[in-house]
């Protein structure tokens, strides 16, 4: 597929020493910004623990940030479902489709900070089992006005259904997050649910590659289940930083990617950099591997179309915000992204490039005709 779209993920996560109260005003700030700039989606993310995600409530941000915007699409990416009876997760999700005016999807997932799971009394062993479980009910609360009585080991519904219904008769869009094991792709392709892919982990030997192995494993659920999936429906999460050239955008990126890979991605595992020199080494890795897009407009076109074809195609590119660049440099590359790299994708430029060459073919030929002229007359 030649088109795509763009949206932007906010998980969000900010290196400790702001205030965390002004993070989610600045927040709030980039999701107008977004708006404005024509984005047409924002996934936001739920963390409870580590410090650097501090959005216990995505619901309660994207009613906020509904309040503030006018087009942009607003998802939970994602509700973590093990954390939440799946009746309540659905009433929330109801209720935001319709104070959204039809704005909002449902993200959902099996979490993955594990001290969130601790704090919870959650055994990580059990976050698949319970997202497939709770995923079931809240299909079945969302598409079906039939009561629904089911008891688990960790919720219990009886005779339950939901007072509001979706407010389209398409119903409520719902999206399944994956990130490395084939779970959450299988679980999109069970129900006909839009994959939500986190891109490549930054982790060594990781790959465009395995991002697109993923799709193979939505197909198969998806057929396994009687349903169908459309790559159009597939977004792809990818760090993203555009700036006048390769060389400046890594000068305004790596000391904050560095603090990113330190702080937060080694509680995950992740190896650290133990200097700028290798920081600046391991990402232009990463750039080269397409594991994160970083440079000038070319350079980051160039970048977006090697993602499409390696993954055999998606329906939307979500820029990934990260707070490794400073205030103005971060909002200056989603502008020039939305300026200069989206509209190579999403179709903007077709009739104005198509005028223009239409009119200088016309000029051309009527320049060539004045000449064919002036050199009779000249005989």
């Amino acid at each position: 597929m030649d088109s795509i779209s763009f949206g932007a993920f906010l998980s969000p996560l900010h290196p400790l020493g702001e205030d965390p109260a002004l993070s989610l005003w600045r927040d709030l700030e980039l999701a107008e910004w977004l708006d404005r700039l024509g984005y047409e989606e924002l996934w936001v993310g739920e963390h409870h623990s580590a410090g650097w995600g501090t959005v216990g409530s995505p619901e309660l941000f994207i009613a906020t940030a509904a309040e503030r915007t006018r087009h942009i699409r607003l998802g939970t990416g994602v509700v973590s479902l093990p954390y939440h009876h799946p009746f309540m997760v659905a009433s929330r999700a109801v209720q935001l489709d319709h104070l959204t005016h039809g704005r909002f999807a449902l993200g959902v997932g099996a979490g993955s900070i594990p001290s969130d799971m601790h704090f919870l009394g959650i055994d990580p062993a059990d976050t698949r089992r319970r997202t497939a479980q709770s995923l079931a009910v809240i299909h079945r609360l969302l598409t079906s006005e039939e009561p629904v009585t089911e008891r688990t080991d960790w919720f219990e519904l009886r005779d339950a259904r939901l007072q509001l219904r979706p407010r389209s008769a398409a119903g409520l869009p719902l999206a399944v997050s994956s990130a490395v094991s084939p779970f959450g792709m299988r679980l999109a392709g069970q129900y006909g649910a839009a994959p939500l892919s986190f891109g490549v982990p930054p982790r060594p030997g990781s790959s465009i590659d395995d991002l697109a192995a993923q799709w193979r494993h939505a197909e198969e659920s998806a057929a396994e289940h009687g349903r169908t999936i459309d790559r159009a429906d597939w977004r792809v999460a990818l760090s993203v930083h555009v700036s006048e050239s390769r060389e400046q955008a890594l000068d305004e990126v790596v000391d904050g990617w560095m603090r990113y890979r330190n702080a937060y991605w080694a509680l995950l595992g992740t190896p650290p950099a133990h200097s700028r020199a290798e920081a600046r080494k391991v990402l232009e890795e990463l750039i080269d591997r397409r594991s994160t897009v970083i440079g000038s407009v070319d350079e980051c076109v160039e970048a977006v179309r090697d993602v499409q074809k390696a993954t055999g195609g998606f329906g939307r590119l979500l820029v990934t915000v990260m707070d490794w660049a400073d205030r103005e440099a971060m909002k200056r590359s989603f502008e020039l992204f939305a300026r200069f790299v989206a509209p190579r994708f999403n179709g903007a430029l077709n009739g104005v490039t198509a005028s223009y060459g239409w009119v200088r073919e016309q000029a051309l030929a009527h320049h060539a005709a004045e000449q064919a002229r002036a050199r009779n007359a000249g005989r």
